[in-house]
């Protein structure tokens, strides 16, 4: 990265100061801006970035301490260089002591500008690999954290190799708790955008006026509340990836936005007038019949068009049982690591309860489980009675007969523990009314125990 990438703004209200300086960096091929006092620098910097400001502590009006903090306030990444001509210590120690970087006194030596400017641009390149470097070593272990040998997941691992290669649009499919984001990341993981971020917006979790803001970002006085410029995950995503969770929660009004975005690269933040173009890729991922939110009227057609170009489906964990052993180990060995806590196997009959049991909640459900198993039980191994009772309790029972009244009270009382006594989604498993089962129930004398 060359000089011209960094920013320099010079605040002193001595024209000879500014226009030294101004001339001193740009020789050393650096962008630079000079205001002559408080109010013109924070002008400046609601309309250009920079990465670093010198900033004269003496000054008519704002002098150089509080401007420092309203220039924090707008950028904290921003560095501030105090200027003074009193070098006293009391003013050098508040300076550093409201977050600047280091002061200098007039007159200025060039050679102790350069050494400074030197130090900080070296640390923020730092700061960046660092960043960077976590992110990719954060990739790294997501992908770990897709486990399975069984067909089934041997399939999801040979389109996220085909489709990661490119850069089509992906829609993830599967009941919740099957790990969609975990594909998600295993697919940006493995593209040529691994060095960029990955951003995730849970669409189901944002209020819908919130939700524009986060992804546009919005301008300062756009709303009340709104202070400063701020930016949106779509820019936050250039040259990464951006993840839409629960893409099928998205109002009708901001899916119209989402295909201006998807179909031209750009946007404006709210608020603004900017047009900002950003290259993203986009993965959504989605548990619900979107194409019968189609036919109903609530989903655009057209962008569910161009949100299903390459379809992943996850397939719940009661579908791939073969993988439930290799699973419950995996996470048995994280939380060992996690908690500290020597716990090295599963006990045979434990994991016997494991794999029969349906696992409504899937993978999701299964890493509780075995968390709290290891939370109650004691090292070496999880037992059969560390696991939550609902587990034991479906598996463990048995009909006292083979009579067709017998048998319907067992399985009854499976599905009413298997969704936790959620009427509704029982019955609706059952393919019978709400009314029905609470007969049954009464007739059965069934308890939530």
């Amino acid at each position: 990265m060359n000089n011209n990438n960094y920013g320099i703004l010079v605040v002193d209200d001595e024209k000879i100061v500014r226009e030294s300086l101004y001339k001193w960096f740009l020789e050393d091929g650096y962008r630079v801006d000079t205001a002559e006092n408080a109010a013109e620098a924070l002008r400046k910097l609601q309309s250009a970035t920079f990465d670093i400001a010198f900033v004269d502590i003496k000054m008519p009006g704002m002098d150089g301490l509080e401007l420092q903090r309203h220039l924090k306030e707008i950028d904290k990444s921003l560095t501030v260089v105090i200027i003074t001509a009193f070098a006293s210590v009391d003013s050098a120690v508040r300076a550093l002591k409201d977050g600047a970087y280091d002061y200098v006194t007039k007159p200025i030596d060039p050679d102790e500008l350069t050494h400074i400017v030197n130090n900080i641009i070296n640390q923020k390149k730092l700061l960046t690999e660092n960043i960077q470097l976590r992110e990719k070593i954060d990739e790294l272990t997501q992908f770990d954290e897709i486990v399975g040998e069984s067909s089934q997941i041997k399939k999801v691992f040979e389109l996220i190799s085909t489709v990661a290669k490119t850069d089509t649009t992906v829609l993830i499919r599967g009941e919740s708790g099957t790990g969609k984001e975990l594909v998600a990341r295993a697919i940006h993981a493995h593209s040529s955008r691994k060095y960029f971020p990955i951003i995730p917006v849970n669409c189901g979790a944002i209020n819908d006026n919130l939700l524009e803001s986060e992804l546009f970002g919005h301008e300062k006085g756009a709303f009340t509340g709104a202070q400063y410029r701020r930016k949106g995950k779509f820019e936050m995503a250039d040259g990464g990836s951006i993840f839409f969770d629960e893409i099928g929660c998205v109002s009708e009004r901001l899916q119209v936005d989402l295909l201006r975005v998807l179909e031209a690269k750009q946007f404006t933040r709210v608020g603004g007038e900017q047009v900002i173009n950003v290259d993203v890729r986009v993965i959504c991922a989605t548990n619900r019949d979107i194409e019968l939110a189609v036919k109903e009227g609530k989903f655009r057609e057209d962008l569910y068009y161009r949100l299903n170009v390459f379809t992943i489906f996850l397939p719940p964990l009661r579908e791939r049982k073969s993988d439930i052993p290799q699973l419950a180990n995996h996470f048995m060995k994280k939380f060992s690591q996690v908690m500290n806590k020597p716990v090295t196997q599963i006990d045979p009959e434990a994991m016997d309860v494991l794999v029969r049991y349906d696992w409504p909640g899937n993978i999701r459900e299964l890493a509780n489980a075995v968390e709290r198993a290891m939370v109650v039980g004691k090292p070496p191994q999880i037992r059969k009675e560390d696991l939550p009772f609902q587990l034991i309790n479906i598996n463990g029972i048995k009909p006292a007969s083979d009579s067709i009244e017998e048998i319907e009270k067992i399985h009854i009382l499976k599905i009413l523990n298997q969704y936790n006594w959620n009427i509704s989604k029982s019955a609706e498993v059952l393919d019978i009314d709400r009314a029905t089962l609470y007969n049954k129930i009464n007739k059965f004398n069934l308890k939530n125990r």
